[in-house]
């Protein structure tokens, strides 16, 4: 069964910068999408970016648009977070996401995804 695992993450002072990485524990499980969600104490897990497999197609939460940038490696393995221009309001747990099978619809929800990493902290102090 394929893991994911993130990392990047940390403290980082307000308009400062972060790339958080996903990895995956094989390299060539079929998937459809990838996603990055994160949460934040007393919050609900909300949709931060995610990007179609099949196309490169790529979708953001109004709230990072400009800021944030979804991408992967050459050889498909990871998946990374671009984090720029970092607000207070952005801390949180970040988690990585993928879904396994073929969905219609934007991969946005996060009850679309089968496969949830462990989380890394970002923390964005004011």
């Amino acid at each position: 069964q394929v893991q994911l695992v993130e990392s990047g993450g940390g403290l980082v002072q307000a308009g400062g910068s972060l790339r958080l990485s996903c990895a995956a524990s094989e390299r060539t499980f079929r998937r459809y999408a990838m996603g990055w969600f994160r949460q934040a104490p007393g919050n609900e897990r909300t949709f931060v970016a995610g990007m179609r497999w099949t196309d490169d197609s790529t979708y953001y939460a109004d709230s990072v648009k400009g800021r944030f940038t979804i991408s992967r490696d050459d050889a498909g393995n990871t998946v990374y977070l671009q984090m720029n221009s970092l607000k207070p309001e952005d801390t949180a747990v970040y988690y990585c996401a993928a879904q396994l099978a073929l969905r219609p619809g934007p991969p946005v929800l996060a009850y679309r995804y089968d496969r949830w990493g462990q989380g890394t902290q970002v923390t964005v102090s004011s």
